[in-house]
């Protein structure tokens, strides 16, 4: 790597803009230049400065800069503001969506714009190769830009430079020079300096003729630290992309009805559904809530079973109770990292059609009772010696298709559809009829038996959610960080005061990163109390 030498006698890396032994600008053209050098890395050379000839020095010095990293939040944001425009896969309302399902969704419900999201996989945006592409390369640059920055600040922050340059001094925004009287002692103006600062809570650094105060310097790490947490927060988001690590499922559970939990060991059965309301004795006088109602809780009571044999195929599910008891919303079930909130109810749902077999010959003798679960049909039921129903066909959510043939449009049983054959004598008579929207259809026009409707079941329904989010922890505490960094890089200011004497004068140079006003009246006050010979001169920054 290059060098470059100072007329002081150190040799500095190429890239360094303020010697490293004594701060004197190092090329001729600063000295020409109306700024100074920038104060920011004390002028210390960064790595994407000095090497440029590897592949990984290209690389390197891609991904520092901070050009490209506001161009990929730019393109991030764009990406994920595009991803909002339409619904995206996992929150449409199909029962059970295959692509097919999905693709003439997004064209029904939006046309040829829902079809140019779907075709350009707009619709699973943020689990998708490239947008995780751009978060692994925001993170990248984070990780670059902040290495690349840190080092040579660790560097000039650790061993801060006492005896500067008069061209360093001359070049901060505050300065002053004055001259001493041949009689001053330079010791007991330095020692008064000291004092004064260490008195506004300055840490003194000291030589024979020169001291250094400074105070705040972990403000300086604020950036950083924000950086850090900007990383871990982008880490976790991204380990939910991995399998076991976030799970977000929202499953109907049936009263009486037990289901797996997709993609974990788990089954839950929902014993029973309750809505409670509250009473208009609980109730303020002021709300008048006479023949009003509102919800006091949703409650599912539920028992979580686990599945011994989750992972082995082909093996029937070995179920063993691991949790019971009630999910209430904001008051989920947990067990380990899997969380069951109470997310929504469908109350009053058809569960089960009741019939009873009348003879029509015999003055309507009942022969039996019919039930016929619309979600588990039984294909043949025996109801009296000799006599049988027979279930020829079942639609859900009856629906006549554009072929002129009977469909379903769901698998939900919202308009069911019941074709049923009873079959009595022994074999030797049967009769054909189908139960359509509280109606009974028969094939005969005279027929013997026929079918009387009786209440049906209805059932709740309890809508559950299920997440599981390892990475959650982290990206709380990245954002700890984050806002920790934000904090100290606000609220603190890195200042410093350099105070020397050459050739029978005095020098006062001071520097912060922000907050000038404030590093002015503490200045003055040096000034003041050590009664400096100077007059402090406030300049944008002037040539050295």
């Amino acid at each position: 790597m290059d060098q470059r030498k100072c007329e002081c006698g150190h040799t500095n890396p190429v890239g360094t803009l303020l010697c490293e032994s004594c701060g004197k600008p190092l090329n001729v053209e600063v000295h020409e230049q109306t700024s100074f050098p920038d104060m920011r890395y004390e002028g210390m050379a960064r790595r994407s400065q000095t090497n440029k000839t590897k592949v990984i020095d290209r690389v390197w010095n891609f991904f520092s800069s901070v050009k490209i990293a506001i161009g990929i939040i730019i393109v991030i944001l764009v990406a994920s503001a595009v991803g909002t425009i339409f619904p995206q896969q996992m929150y449409i309302p199909v029962p059970v969506p295959t692509e097919a399902d999905v693709a003439r969704f997004y064209t029904e419900s939006y046309g040829t714009l829902g079809t140019i999201f779907y075709g350009l996989g707009f619709h699973n945006m943020y689990s998708s190769w490239w947008f995780v592409t751009l978060l692994v390369m925001l993170g990248t640059s984070l990780v670059i830009c902040s290495l690349d920055r840190v080092v040579p600040l660790y560097k000039a922050l650790k061993k801060p430079r006492l005896n500067q340059h008069k061209s360093f001094l001359k070049g901060q925004k505050l300065f002053a020079e004055g001259e001493l009287a041949p009689e001053a002692d330079q010791e007991a103006i330095l020692d008064a300096s000291a004092l004064a600062l260490k008195e506004k809570g300055y840490r003194i650094f000291r030589t024979e003729r020169a001291i250094m105060a400074e105070k705040g310097r972990f403000s300086r790490w604020g950036p950083y630290i924000n950086h850090i947490g900007l990383i871990l927060f982008l880490v976790g988001t991204l380990m939910r992309s991995l399998p076991g690590f976030y799970l977000d499922e929202y499953v109907w559970v049936r009263e009486g009805q037990t289901m797996a939990i997709p993609n974990t060991p788990y089954y839950i059965k929902n014993e029973n559904y309750t809505t409670e309301y509250w009473s208009e004795d609980e109730m303020p006088e002021q709300l008048e809530l006479k023949g009003g109602a509102i919800v006091k809780s949703y409650q599912t009571d539920a028992i979580l079973y686990e599945n011994k044999s989750a992972g082995v195929p082909g093996k029937k599910p070995d179920l063993v109770e691991v949790q019971k008891g009630p999910i209430v919303v904001n008051h989920p079930m947990v067990q380990d990292s899997v969380y069951i909130y109470q997310s929504g109810v469908q109350e009053m749902q058809l569960g089960a059609l009741n019939f009873t077999v009348v003879d029509l010959k015999n003055n309507k003798k009942e022969i039996g009772l019919i039930k016929i679960d619309l979600y588990n049909p039984q294909p043949e039921q025996t109801i009296a010696d000799g006599f049988t129903v027979r279930i020829l066909d079942y639609f859900p959510d009856f629906i006549m298709g554009k072929d002129g043939k009977p469909a379903t449009k769901t698998n939900l049983p919202k308009n069911p559809m019941v074709a049923l054959e009873l079959i009595g004598e022994n074999g030797n008579y049967n009769e054909k009829l189908v139960y359509l929207e509280g109606t009974i259809l028969t094939q005969k026009k005279d027929p013997r038996y026929g079918l009387d409707i009786k209440m049906p079941d209805l059932i709740d329904i309890a809508g559950l959610n299920v997440r599981v989010d390892k990475a959650l922890p982290l990206i709380y505490f990245g954002s700890f960080i984050f806002l920790a960094g934000v904090a100290i890089g606000v609220f603190w200011q890195h200042r410093r005061v350099w105070v020397q004497t050459q050739e029978g004068s005095i020098l006062v140079a001071a520097h912060t990163n922000k907050n000038w006003f404030g590093l002015r009246r503490e200045v003055d006050g040096l000034v003041k109390q050590a009664e400096l010979p100077v007059t402090i001169e406030d300049k944008t920054k002037a040539k050295a």
